[in-house]
């Protein structure tokens, strides 16, 4: 037999707060399949063959991030973006994003890869500018937005923090098109001639950690309905099996 007199005022903190953990213990229940989707995507679009630019523009390009595609044309290196705050075994250096002029016209936004900051300079990578027509294979990444703590991109300066698609690919002289402007390459791990940009950039090891959130914010609502339990059996509030927690007061 379990028998409660709620106190107010340990009630009244108590229950938002228990409402609330296992609210989110849900909502990181619900993240965690959200996350899943995501990783089966990306495994899905990683394990396709390369779609060709045409193919990847039929449709959504997004629908097939993390996949690749392929594309001819050439760089435009005198229109280099310069990504800053990138680092690499603990160096700190930036990416190189170059245009790439497709054979038909298009104007895509190819990332590089990593080079050290001592390698902005041109000059000193000459060997990697590569002047003639190439074939690339990218990896299809969405345009990125600002986080709330990053620096804003400052175009005036060439100082970049976030790949703004739309943007870049208008500095770099491509006519605005919604399906261009959704997403960027990423260079794969083929080496350039010279050692740099170092490709193979792309992050695919996103974690899914939500089991393990959702599990903390349980057993934190658990913990609150034992404080709160307790807090009543010691003031004689609690009844279990027709036994209630006595005071005893000091005669001293």
């Amino acid at each position: 037999m379990f028998k409660l007199r709620p106190a107010f005022w340990p009630t009244v903190f108590s229950l938002p707060v228990f409402v609330l953990c296992m609210a989110l213990a849900v909502w990181q229940l619900e993240r965690r399949e959200w996350k899943w989707s995501i990783l089966d995507r990306i495994a899905a679009n990683q394990a396709a063959t390369p779609v060709t630019l045409d193919e990847l523009l039929k449709g959504d390009p997004l629908a097939h991030e993390y996949g690749r595609v392929k594309l001819s044309g050439t760089f435009m290196n005198d229109r280099e973006f310069f990504l800053a705050a990138r680092s690499l075994k603990d160096n700190v250096g930036m990416h190189v994003i170059t245009p790439v002029r497709t054979d038909d016209g298009r104007i895509v936004l190819f990332d590089r890869g990593w080079i050290p900051s001592a390698k902005k300079d041109p000059a000193t990578r000459a060997a990697s500018r590569i002047d003639g027509h190439v074939d690339l294979v990218g990896i299809v990444r969405r345009t990125q937005k600002k986080p709330y703590f990053a620096p804003d991109n400052d175009p005036a300066k060439d100082f970049w923090f976030t790949v703004d698609v739309p943007l870049m690919r208008k500095l770099a002289g491509g006519a605005p098109d919604p399906r261009l402007d959704s997403f960027f390459l990423d260079a794969d791990a083929t080496p350039n001639t010279g050692g740099v940009p170092i490709g193979g950039q792309t992050y695919l090891d996103i974690p899914n950690d939500h089991l393990q959130y959702a599990i903390t914010w349980f057993l934190i609502g658990l913990a609150l309905v034992g404080v709160y339990l307790a807090y009543h059996w010691e003031n004689g509030r609690l009844t279990v099996n027709g036994r209630t927690k006595v005071k005893v007061k000091d005669s001293a």
